[in-house]
């Protein structure tokens, strides 16, 4: 006859073999994830790395612990966007057209205005030829006196999304714009564009992929410090 201690005994021995199983796949998709990001980390630092020896050195050691943190990041879907843990990436439906182009620079004075502060990620507007994108960037500096702002790639913008520094010598063209769900989403998935419409998704940096862990999806406007890299 089984008795209760029986039963109590094989409930027991069944939780653990089913959390040593959910542990072992979150650890195969974390080496997995880890394995793609490398891959993706170490070609962007072969082919438009730091010049500087002395740089590329501190990236390299560096490379591990972001690596990791990144995807962990990753493995936690604290995003509501679907992951292929295959490529390291977020996925979400792609629209026709960039959502940053019905951007009105007035509605990004505003916003900034109202919420600029050290540490926001905001969406930039990348258009470079015939190709477009929207990247993710992080405030550094603000002046509320002049309405201008910096941020850490890109440089300084006044808060209707306007670049300040010149740009003569480059084909590129670059804005500010106001955050909303479509915008930060095609960022977060590396969404492009041409003119003929839909292209092939960038992959994003490890940088980026931090930067879009610090994101707060309910309100956009909420600043955390962004992950140095």
């Amino acid at each position: 006859m089984t008795q209760p201690s029986d039963h109590a005994d094989l409930a027991s021995q069944q939780t653990d073999f089913f959390q040593a199983v959910e542990s072992d796949t979150s650890q195969r998709e974390l080496a997995e994830l880890c394995n793609a990001l490398y891959e993706r980390e170490l070609q962007n630092l072969s082919t438009s790395g730091p010049r500087q020896i002395n740089l590329l050195r501190r990236r390299l050691a560096g490379l591990s612990h972001h690596v990791k943190r990144t995807a962990r990041f990753l493995v936690s879907r604290t995003t509501p966007l679907t992951l292929d843990q295959h490529n390291a990436s977020w996925q979400a439906k792609q629209p026709g057209k960039s959502p940053a182009r019905k951007a009105e620079p007035d509605d990004c004075l505003h916003w900034l205005a109202k919420y600029a502060k050290a540490g926001l990620v905001v969406p930039v507007r990348v258009q470079e030829f015939d190709n477009e994108h929207i990247e993710l960037d992080s405030i550094d500096k603000v002046q509320t006196e002049n309405q201008t702002l910096h941020i850490n790639k890109f440089g300084w913008f006044d808060f209707y999304g306007n670049p300040l520094e010149d740009a003569r010598f480059t084909p590129r063209q670059i804005n500010l714009v106001k955050p909303t769900k479509a915008i930060v989403t095609s960022a977060c998935c590396g969404h492009s564009w041409n003119h003929k419409g839909k292209t092939l998704p960038r992959r994003l940096s490890i940088r980026e992929m931090l930067l879009v862990s610090t994101l707060d999806w309910r309100h956009f406007s909420a600043a955390k410090l962004p992950p140095k890299y």
